[in-house]
Formats: C-alpha cells, structure tokens, sequence
C-alpha cells in the first residue's frame, strides 16, 4: 500500500517549500513639491506663537492643559512678531513653508503648504526628572508632545479632512528637531566631565521610539536636525566634542531606523555643517558680529531703532542671544535645507 510512503513525503514536501513572498509595501517616495503639509516637534528653535498657545512657548497647549478640540485647533493663528518665535522674527519651519512667515495672524489652513506646530519652547526629549526635569510646570517635553499628537493632533487633523489617512504617507512631511536642551541640561547637572555618550543614546533611544509612534500613525516621510554648533555660542555650556558625539550618536539612529522601515523616508539634515561655514565665512552673509548679541534683543522696538539700545541691527548678528540663532540665521540655513530636500526628492 503506498499511502504510508507517500505520506511522509508530501509531510516533507509542505516543510521544505518555501513561502509564498509578502508583497512589498507601499512605498511612496518623499517628493517636497507634492508635500502638503508640515507637522513638526521640538523646541524653542522650532516653536511658532499661536493665539491659543501658550505665550512665549507654544502654538496650542501645554502641560497643564494639553487637550484642546479640532476647532480649537483648526481655529489656531501663527502669531508672527518680535515674541512669535525664539528668533524676533521667522524660524526655520515658517520659512520653508512660507506659512507664518509674513507679520501679523496667519491661519495654517489659509498656507500653501500647511504649518501645524506641536513644538514647545524649554522641551526635553524624555518625560523623567530624574533625568532631564522639566524646565517649567507648564514644559511639554517631546514625549509629551507625541502623546498630546496622538490623542488631539492626529485625531483634529484626519478626522475633519484637513489630512486624508490615506495621504499621510505622501501628502506629509514631520519635522524632529531636538536635542539642544538636553545637551545643555545633561551638562549642567552632571558636569562636563560626566560620561555623556550613554546619556546620548538614551536620548536618541527614546526619539526614535517616538518617531514609531508616528509611523504606526501611517506618517512616512521624518525630517531631522542635528545640533547646530552650541560649542560657538556666546556663552557656550558645551564643547565642540560634545556636539559632534551627539550629532554621530543621532546619525547612528537615524541610519539604524530607515534600514528597519525601508517604506519611509529618514532625511537628516546636517544644519551643524552648514552654520560651522557660515561662521567661518560670516562677512560673506552679512554678519559684523558672531560671537556676541545685542542685549537689548528683547526690546519693543528693537528691530525699528537698535542704535537706540548701542547695537547694530539684528540682520547682522549670528546670534539672537545667548542660546538662540536670529531670523537671520535661519533664512540662511533654511535656504540650504530646501535645497537639501529637492535633491532628496524623488517623482
């Protein structure tokens, strides 16, 4: 009889033939001409004022009070003045979408190419006081702000059309850009002679469980920068060591997730080489001084009559003060970062 013969071979035959392949995802390349919207996350280097946010520090919410409805939110205006952003005037984000950008309420609906801003000024990475403790009550950290994206951002944003679940994989680009008060906070509790590269990784660990969190979303395309160089600032609280171990400590993370999610598009700008030159070329751009600010910085009447205060007007310095870049400064980098996204742009 052959059927206990012919059994142990088809048995064998269903172990030993290979699986049928898993179709390949979709994959919908990172084109910056068909990008529609920008959500980004961070800091004060990214925060835009809104006229529900809170002032000085964020374009809806905070800490103490995250939830806000979809009208609230679509209801929103970038404020653009000498407060709106940390610069006294526009910041990268506003600049490259050209949404928020020109002085005055602008309602992000209303922009070619949509600006919705989750950044918080003061934000840490990690949600841990026993590590990088808020900076205020009212601090949301950018473990903060995914979580308030989650529950309210995303939610406002696809339900009521604005973005199609659907598109988010080709209509979307998110922005990351943090980092520069951790660097700062860990250096300054810990000392500069700590062992930081640990304290990095732990850091970028936790961006990039973040960034998960937006793919599972259906986001596909994430913009990162690295440190800008802080090492040659007007009273830097880091060295130049320091900055570069935390840019390859990103870098590895960044190269580490896009080989894990070949779907996705990791774009990491490198904003630290391009502001290095411009330093060492600063006449070139216009700057008289950069390693300096004017004091006065802050002043109602700053940007109108800075001879007022003994300083030269803001287009001129690097440095708007002792942490922050100028308007200035961003319009340069922002410029090559366009670039940067065109050529990484495919059809």
């Amino acid at each position: 009889m052959l059927l206990p013969l012919l059994l142990p071979l088809a048995l064998a035959s269903l172990t030993t033939t290979s699986p049928a392949p898993l179709a390949p995802k979709t994959v919908h390349p990172f084109n910056w001409a068909s990008t529609k919207h920008l959500i980004a996350f961070g800091d004060s280097y990214t925060f835009v004022q809104g006229t529900t946010g809170h002032p000085n520090y964020s374009f809806i919410g905070d800490n103490l009070a995250p939830a806000f409805t979809p009208q609230q939110l679509l209801s929103n205006r970038i404020v653009q003045n000498l407060t709106g952003t940390a610069e006294g005037g526009p910041n990268w984000i506003e600049l490259l979408t050209n949404c928020g950008a020109r002085e005055g309420l602008t309602s992000p609906l209303r922009c070619a190419r949509q600006l919705w801003d989750f950044a918080y000024a003061g934000a840490n990475t990690l949600e841990d006081a026993s590590f990088t403790p808020l900076h205020h009550a009212h601090t949301v950290s950018l473990t903060a702000q995914i979580a308030q994206f989650k529950s309210y951002g995303d939610p406002a944003l696809t339900q009521s059309g604005v973005i199609r679940q659907g598109k988010k994989g080709s209509d979307v680009l998110v922005a990351l850009w943090i980092g520069i008060n951790d660097i700062n906070d860990l250096a300054s509790l810990r000392g500069r002679n700590a062992t930081f590269a640990p304290l990095y990784e732990r850091v970028q660990s936790r961006q990039f469980e973040l960034v998960e969190q937006l793919y599972d979303l259906g986001y596909r395309h994430f913009l990162f920068l690295n440190l800008p160089p802080l090492d040659r600032g007007p009273s830097p609280n880091v060295n130049a060591s320091m900055v570069s171990t935390f840019n390859d400590i990103l870098k590895e993370h960044a190269d580490e997730w896009q080989a894990q999610h070949m779907d996705a598009s990791v774009l990491l700008f490198d904003v630290n080489t391009v502001l290095n030159g411009v330093l060492d070329e600063y006449e070139k751009y216009g700057f008289t001084n950069v390693t300096g600010y004017c004091a006065a910085y802050n002043q109602p009447d700053i940007r109108t009559d800075p001879g007022k205060y003994g300083c030269k007007p803001l287009r001129e310095y690097f440095w708007y003060n002792s942490g922050h870049l100028t308007s200035r400064t961003h319009e340069i980098f922002t410029a090559s970062l366009l670039e940067f996204l065109k050529g990484r742009s495919r059809a």
